[in-house]
């Protein structure tokens, strides 16, 4: 089954599509991967701080959200990051020429749009760089939702 484009299912544009490439995907988890270039975004010559490990683990939740949605023919929609429990990290930075593959599994999904990821970092030899419980939230209709919380 091919996948669709990474860009298709994230709200982000340009530079700040982290991630490349969707492995594979269905109703529960997600599998992406991020090749870690001397371009990439955050990295600093020699590689990425593994604090961004975060950050691609959101955005394979994002992605996970905009694929159920393409799923269902409906728009992809933005999303928020309310937090992320026990994030460790193995190592300091994910060095440039690493591939990284971002698991996510969805441990629960409220009615009102609150949700919980089980994510973790493999690198290319298949160990654990990293994991965490990512919390995320996605209203019904994110332009309501933004001008409530402005009053």
């Amino acid at each position: 089954m091919t996948m669709p484009d990474i860009r298709a299912l994230v709200p982000h544009s340009g530079p700040m599509v982290l991630l490349d490439r969707v492995l594979s995907a269905d109703a529960e988890t997600l599998c992406a991967e991020v090749a870690i270039r001397s371009g990439s975004v955050f990295c600093d010559g020699s590689g990425v701080g593994g604090w961004v490990g975060m950050e691609y683990m959101a955005q394979a939740v994002a992605a996970h959200a905009g694929y159920l949605a393409l799923q269902r023919g409906e728009a992809v929609k933005v999303g928020f990051l309310l937090g992320t429990r026990r994030y460790e990290c193995s190592r300091p930075a994910f060095a440039v020429g690493s591939v990284l593959q971002v698991h996510v599994r969805r441990a629960l999904q409220g009615d009102n749009g609150l949700g919980a990821f089980e994510c973790r970092i493999e690198d290319a030899a298949g160990g654990v760089a990293a994991s965490a419980t990512v919390t995320v939230f996605q209203p019904e209709n994110v332009d309501e939702f933004l001008q409530r919380s402005e009053e």
